[in-house]
């Protein structure tokens, strides 16, 4: 009889251990399923479902602004909107000028900011280009090298001339190549007529003309040629920028 009652237990307990064996297999089989489900229904939901993100730019992958003045530039109304008479300074020789703040305000707003604020006194003149179609005297870099400045630049550019003749006397703001905003602090004075053709950006930013002096800026630096011989280099003359006063 206790046997019995023993081997019954037994059948029991191991009974009990099937149920519970089959039971775990069912609820772990049951969780997969769900999360399986619940996983697709996610992607659904996310990647072309109703709840996809709207797609917005990345910061690190932002193109550089296009159109945008940088640095401290002045606005155009600082120009006034008039004809502005002063004279600009190379070694020795002076020159009389005129910028135009009606035809290139934000150019001559531009100029007549770093000449209140002494920016060109000390700067140099670093490129001498003479050739059959141009002559120029190229001044105001940063650091006399003739690089741009990254943080100060402008744009449109204003009052160029469309046939792309820049008259001796012509007084027009330095850029980079096709960029309209990358005119900055460098000049050039036109000592004979020049020929520059408009890349993809246009031409150039005609600010103003030299009004007196420009035989002397011939005869004292043009004509000594480059320091290298060459049609295009530094001057010969070692130039710099003594003087820029505006009226």
């Amino acid at each position: 009889e206790r046997l019995r009652r023993y081997n019954a237990r037994q059948a029991v307990h191991q009974n009990q251990l099937k149920r519970r064996r089959r039971d775990n297999v069912l609820a772990v089989g049951s969780i997969v399923v769900i999360a399986a489900v619940a996983a697709v229904a996610q992607v659904f939901f996310f990647n072309g479902g109703p709840g996809t993100p709207t797609p917005e730019p990345s910061s690190s992958a932002s193109p550089a602004p296009v159109g945008v003045n940088v640095g401290d530039v002045p606005p155009p109304s600082f120009a006034e909107g008039k004809m502005w008479t002063g004279t600009l300074g190379f070694n020795e020789v002076s020159l009389g000028i005129s910028l135009d703040g009606a035809l290139a305000p934000q150019a001559v707003a531009s100029m007549l900011a770093d000449s209140l604020s002494g920016y060109y006194v000390g700067k140099t003149c670093h490129r001498l280009l003479s050739s059959p179609t141009a002559g120029l005297l190229q001044c105001g870099s940063i650091d006399g090298t003739g690089a741009s400045d990254p943080t100060y630049s402008f744009g449109p550019i204003e009052n160029a001339p469309a046939d792309g003749i820049y008259p001796a006397g012509t007084i027009a703001i330095a850029r980079g190549s096709d960029d309209a905003y990358s005119n900055g602090r460098q000049f050039f004075i036109v000592f004979q007529d020049a020929t520059l053709p408009a890349d993809s950006a246009g031409g150039y930013t005609v600010v103003g003309q030299v009004t007196s002096g420009l035989d002397d800026l011939l005869g004292q630096i043009v004509n000594a040629g480059t320091a290298d011989g060459s049609s295009d280099g530094p001057p010969l003359v070692t130039t710099s920028i003594t003087s820029f006063t505006i009226q």
